[in-house]
């Protein structure tokens, strides 16, 4: 019987534990400051930067840690750059600054103060293809779609690395200018993903606005 009302009374005093409210969750932000308030106790800083973005000058204040890819999705609402692996592997968010070729999720935004960039959006219209565009559309370059805004500007600006006479890995006349066949294609192209497997078509897609044969 002593055995038994010990066990009654200890189940009373776990229920009771069990019942006790939970501790207020603690507030992420300062006293009337509405900023976030990270783990380590530090404010994410903000900074104003500045570039133009298909012909337009834009001047924007983000988080410091902000990528250029996010900008341009989040910020400007120019979607067709898109997100995939988010660690440079794919080259879904391939956008052209400068004249080269770049994975806006691996730069920060504040890095591209006067920066021109090209996105899908600012290299042809509908009613208006840039020639890339319109050959990946006859050569059905692309099955889900969601790899060709990366793969049509990592195009273009591989074409222009070419005719600027800079080397690949598979270049093998390092004083000639290199030359514009399938395998120096595929090289440029190597490092934008496409899951569907359009490769052939692109690559056709690629030779058609070069000018070139097929090897």
């Amino acid at each position: 019987m002593s055995n038994q009302g010990d066990n009654a009374s200890q189940n009373r005093t776990n229920d009771t534990a069990h019942k006790q409210p939970c501790p207020p969750a603690k507030n992420n932000t300062h006293d009337g400051d509405p900023s976030p308030i990270q783990s380590d106790g530090v404010t994410p800083q903000k900074a104003a930067v500045s570039f133009t973005v298909n012909g337009s000058l834009h001047e924007l204040d983000v988080d410091t840690r902000t990528t250029l890819l996010d900008a341009l999705r989040e910020n400007l609402k120019l979607t067709g750059t898109k997100k995939g692996c988010d660690h440079g592997q794919c080259g879904a968010c391939t956008v052209i600054v400068d004249g080269r070729r770049i994975n806006s999720c691996l730069t920060l935004a504040v890095m591209q103060q006067d920066a021109e960039i090209t996105t899908i959006e600012g290299l042809g219209t509908p009613e208006d293809l840039h020639p890339m565009q319109a050959a990946f559309i006859k050569h059905d370059g692309y099955q889900c779609g969601y790899c060709t805004p990366g793969q049509i500007c990592s195009s273009v600006a591989a074409l222009k690395e070419i005719e600027a006479g800079i080397p690949s890995h598979v270049t093998v006349d390092l004083v000639s200018p290199p030359s514009l066949n399938s395998e120096e294609i595929r090289e440029r192209m190597s490092g934008n993903i496409c899951r569907c497997g359009a490769y052939a078509n692109i690559l056709a897609a690629i030779e058609d606005v070069a000018g070139g044969s097929k090897a």
